[in-house]
């Protein structure tokens, strides 16, 4: 049976993330999601790490989840029909900064370990190198390929996934830090890669015109850092629920489904500009622009895509034969906020949203599977409007840049007002 897992995500104890981040909680909207397994994140930070002994409990197959009262009192603020037991990952992300080839590297790395004692042993080296108390995701003056090693000398299993690789600042190919291939970043023991995470500025199809990708199971998560952000990218499975068996699929590709991704224009790095001076910037106009801020001449940070055109050997639209299958979703509280015209995160948006998971399940899901007619029956003709433009890919973006979020909307301006307008004339 399928499922989704969220692997990259972080705790209460990373920097410039919600004090509610503890487990109750990432287990309360995974389930909200239709997540069956969800990362802890930030394994290695002592405090955090001693909450996770404290919390949870082995569920087989090298994984876990909370203990029964915890579960009991997340299923006590779980709509029914999103009632489920959720397992967790032991999972961390590392940043290591370091001098390679003439230039400062800034790489981001997403670790996944079956046990603690795997987690110990990996700690304790780390605290050798850096100081892993002062943030959850901790920054080590460490070389990429180095972790890579100290991962692989932790124990069986112990798994190292390049993070956001397209990420301008903080990534194995981005375009401020990175290098221009995942073997020039872990040098000989590159072959022990074998997943890469797409971003939330990139999805498949733009990693698909890199050819030099096509070895690794491309994967998605939220890197979420408020759980209600949860799931809003995340990878899916046809195995069991045992960290092993997902190893293997992501290993080999048996087992492996794919992964459901926002549209990569929502991403902060997509495309190219200086936020500073409000300018948003395609490829071509950045080239053409020599790299510089046509306002204040400054350089543009240089998003996804252009770094994507850097490197690409293909042209667009070109599958290659091992690409798994992606599905490109909006959260539904965007859906929910756009349509009432007010922010995902009002209480307005969170009562209606509640009232949905109670009606129809989990949100995953809802848009992705559910039939139109029956969300139109649990909810309103404009709900069940934007989900089916949704599925269809008829989806007006506007492109984030140089740190700032893009959006996704389902109607076109004056859409809307003249629909409800329309309905109130026929109640």
């Amino acid at each position: 049976m399928a499922f989704l897992a969220d692997l990259h995500v972080h705790s209460r104890f990373s920097r410039a993330t919600s004090r509610s981040l503890d487990l109750p909680h990432l287990a309360l909207w995974a389930a909200k999601k239709g997540l069956a397994v969800v990362g802890t994140g930030d394994i290695t930070h002592p405090a955090w790490r001693q909450e996770a002994r404290s919390q949870l409990l082995p569920a087989g197959g090298s994984l876990f989840r909370l203990l029964p009262e915890g579960e009991r009192e997340v299923a006590q603020h779980l709509p029914a029909a999103c009632r489920r037991t959720v397992r967790f990952m032991l999972t961390a992300e590392i940043s290591t900064i370091y001098k390679k080839g003439e230039r400062t590297r800034k790489v981001h790395h997403l670790i996944l370990l079956p046990g603690f004692a795997e987690v110990e042993r990996l700690a304790a080296r780390l605290e050798r190198i850096g100081n892993l108390h002062a943030d959850g995701r901790p920054i080590l003056g460490l070389d990429s390929r180095d972790l890579l090693e100290i991962c692989l000398e932790a124990g069986e299993g112990v798994t190292l996934i390049p993070a956001h690789i397209w990420t301008p600042w903080f990534s194995a190919l981005g375009s401020r830090s990175g290098f221009d291939s995942i073997e020039a970043c872990y040098g000989d023991l590159a072959p022990q890669i074998f997943a890469v995470e797409t971003g939330l500025s990139a999805d498949p199809p733009m990693c698909w015109r890199l050819s030099a990708l096509d070895r690794y199971r491309l994967v998605s998560h939220s890197d979420a850092h408020s759980p209600d952000r949860l799931g809003r990218e995340a990878s899916r499975y046809h195995t069991e629920r045992d960290f092993f068996a997902m190893r293997r699929a992501l290993e080999t590709g048996a087992g492996y489904g794919g992964t459901v991704e926002l549209f990569p224009e929502e991403g902060k790095y997509h495309l190219d500009g200086h936020r500073a001076c409000n300018q948003r910037m395609t490829p071509a106009e950045t080239r053409a622009a020599a790299g510089r801020c046509p306002v204040c001449g400054k350089g543009v940070t240089v998003g996804v895509l252009s770094r994507v055109e850097q490197l690409a050997n293909r042209p667009a639209g070109v599958r290659p034969g091992v690409a798994a299958p992606w599905t490109s979703l909006v959260p539904l509280a965007e859906l929910l906020g756009e349509i009432a015209g007010v922010g995902p995160r009002t209480k307005r948006v969170a009562a209606e949203y509640e009232g949905l998971l109670e009606r129809l399940g989990p949100e995953i899901p809802i848009l992705e599977a559910l039939p139109i007619e029956t969300i139109r029956a649990a909810s309103s003709p404009l709900l069940a409007e934007a989900i089916a433009r949704l599925r269809a890919g008829e989806v007006v973006r506007a492109a984030g840049y140089d740190g700032a979020y893009g959006t996704a909307r389902l109607f076109e301006p004056g859409e809307l007002a003249c629909a409800i307008h329309v309905a109130s004339l026929f109640p």
